[in-house]
């Protein structure tokens, strides 16, 4: 067992805050202050609210996660245009 394991969870992001953090309402019902992890930053992943996200939080901390992945909707989002036709010679 190592000596500090991460603890998922599923949850919504309920509120933009000011440095790159966020509340996100977990599927309990808890509200915890979220950030983005460095992968999601590097690779220049947007969250907004609304967005389905898995966050991993420590059980010594249970106010505060961080945010490790951002799940794909099925509807696109508001303004997206028309979807692009393939490329054909």
């Amino acid at each position: 067992m190592a000596k500090e394991e991460l603890i998922e969870f599923e949850g919504e992001i309920t509120e933009l805050l000011p440095e790159g953090r966020f509340r996100v309402r977990l599927e309990n019902d808890h509200e915890v202050l979220a950030y983005t992890a460095g992968k999601m930053k590097k690779n220049r992943i947007r969250s907004m609210v609304g967005d389905k996200v898995t966050v991993e939080m420590t059980p010594y901390d249970m106010d505060r996660a961080r945010i490790i992945f951002r799940h794909r909707d099925a509807a696109p989002r508001v303004g997206g245009g028309p979807p692009r036709r393939p490329f054909r010679r």
